[in-house]
This record gives structure tokens, C-alpha cells and sequence, in this order.
């Protein structure tokens, strides 16, 4: 694969009209941190497209699908308990 099709994701991440993060932050164990973190971004970014909270829920899917298999378990499980908390922050309900 050429190297200009290797990194696509991170490209979109800094130049798209996607929010602007907090650099390093879903490497953060605490989910409460990326969530608190994520809803700062969002409601603060003026590069996003949607509501914050789906603005918010959308990056954090984002880097989760672009991670996909190479993603490991514990990594994986902060970052669903990290929606969780994201959905807390912006008053909505947790999903079962």
C-alpha cells in the first residue's frame, strides 16, 4: 500500500472540517477524561458540522472503526465506558 493511503485517517482528522481535539486524548485510561475532553472540543470547536454531542460521539466512532481489529481489548473497553460518560456529560441516556 502506498504511504499516502496509509495514514488517510489522521489526515482527515487534522485538516476536515472535523472538530478540533485535544491532542493525545483518546490514549487517556480514563473514559470520564476522553468524555469531558470530547464535550470541551465540541462545544468549543467551530469546525463541526453537527450538534456537539453528535459531533462529539462521532469523533470517538471515528477513531474506534479507523482502529478496528489493531485495537486492543482494554484500549477498546475505555473508549465504549468513554460514550457512556459522553452521553452522562451532555444529559442523555446510557445505553444498556
Amino acid at each position: 500500500m502506498p504511504p499516502a493511503r496509509q495514514k488517510w485517517s489522521a489526515e482527515v482528522t487534522e485538516h476536515s472540517d472535523a472538530m478540533d481535539l485535544e491532542e493525545h486524548i483518546f490514549e487517556s485510561d480514563d473514559a470520564r477524561k476522553i468524555a469531558a475532553s470530547l464535550k470541551r472540543s465540541a462545544e468549543h470547536s467551530h469546525r463541526r458540522k453537527a450538534e456537539p454531542f453528535q459531533s462529539a460521539m462521532s469523533m470517538l466512532n471515528f477513531y474506534i472503526n479507523r482502529a478496528g481489529k489493531n485495537l486492543p481489548a482494554a484500549r477498546r473497553r475505555v473508549l465504549e465506558r468513554a460514550k457512556d460518560e459522553l452521553r452522562v456529560a451532555f444529559g442523555r441516556e446510557k445505553e444498556n
